[in-house]
C-alpha cells in the first residue's frame, strides 16, 4: 500500500467541531475514514501554524486518497492538501529509470 500525507487547516466550522469532539474524537473519525476506503491511519498530529493537523495514512491507491480528500474537502470544515510519500527504494528506482528529456532552451 502507498503512504499519503494529508495536511488540514480547519475552517471556523471545523474548529467548532474540533472543540465539540476533542482531538481524540477527530483522530477516531480520521481512522474510520481511512479504513472505509481500505486503508489505515498511521499517525495524526495537531500543530501550530498555517496547518492544524498532519495525517499519515497507508491507502491502497491514488483513488482511495482522492476519495478521502474530496469527501473531507466537500464538508467545508477542513481545507486539505494531499502529498504522496515515497520510500527510499521507490526513489532509488526512479533515479535509475531512463527518461528522455530536454531542458527548456537546450
Amino acid at each position: 500500500m502507498a503512504k499519503f500525507l494529508f495536511t488540514a487547516a480547519y475552517t471556523a466550522d471545523g474548529l467548532r467541531g474540533l472543540l465539540k469532539d476533542g482531538g481524540s474524537g477527530r483522530v477516531d473519525a480520521a481512522r474510520k475514514a481511512a479504513e472505509s476506503v481500505g486503508g489505515r491511519l498511521e499517525a495524526m498530529y495537531y500543530s501550530f501554524g498555517d496547518r492544524d493537523a498532519y495525517i499519515i495514512c497507508e491507502l491502497p491507491d491514488n483513488r482511495a486518497a482522492a476519495a478521502l480528500s474530496l469527501v473531507v474537502g466537500a464538508s467545508g470544515a477542513v481545507d486539505t492538501k494531499t502529498v504522496v510519500l515515497l520510500t527510499a527504494e521507490e526513489v532509488d528506482g526512479a533515479a535509475q529509470a531512463a527518461v528522455d528529456f530536454r531542458a527548456p532552451g537546450a
